[in-house]
């Protein structure tokens, strides 16, 4: 069993109208072996999982062989803008997931990939997931 750290809450800062097919072409597009994410929540709150735990995935360079990399499907408007437009299913979903990750990793910190450059805004070189998903899920 692989040490977990650190469950990292992504956005796909895709369309919500993705699915996972969409997000597999785009992974392969880049190269990756393997998925950005174990698991991906689509819009109707349903948890995709792409790749076991067991295995790493490509969610945060640099921390991805003792994390999992959960996403919801969006993170951006319609003029391509970090957004929270997560629905409530998927935020059900996700309460749900790491609810369900705790049980089994219960060291692991919850953190949304932007936490690994800090509190400075300014410092972010991404938005995602797009909400402070340390503050959201302090208390699983």
């Amino acid at each position: 069993m692989r040490l977990i750290e650190r469950i990292f809450v992504h956005c796909t800062a895709s369309s919500q109208k993705w699915g996972v097919k969409e997000l597999w072409d785009e992974f392969k597009r880049k190269g990756w072996k393997n998925p950005g994410y174990h698991y991906v929540i689509t819009k109707d709150g349903t948890i995709h999982q792409m790749l076991p735990v067991e295995m790493v995935s490509n969610g945060v360079k640099g921390y991805n062989s003792t994390a999992i990399n959960i996403a919801y499907v969006g993170g951006i408007d319609s003029k391509g803008k970090a957004v929270d437009n997560r629905t409530k299913e998927q935020k059900d979903a996700l309460v749900t997931l790491l609810r369900q990750l705790k049980k089994k990793y219960p060291n692991a910190a919850i953190m949304g990939h932007r936490d690994i450059w800090g509190a400075d805004k300014s410092k972010w070189k991404k938005m995602c997931p797009c909400f402070n998903a340390k503050e959201e899920y302090k208390n699983l």
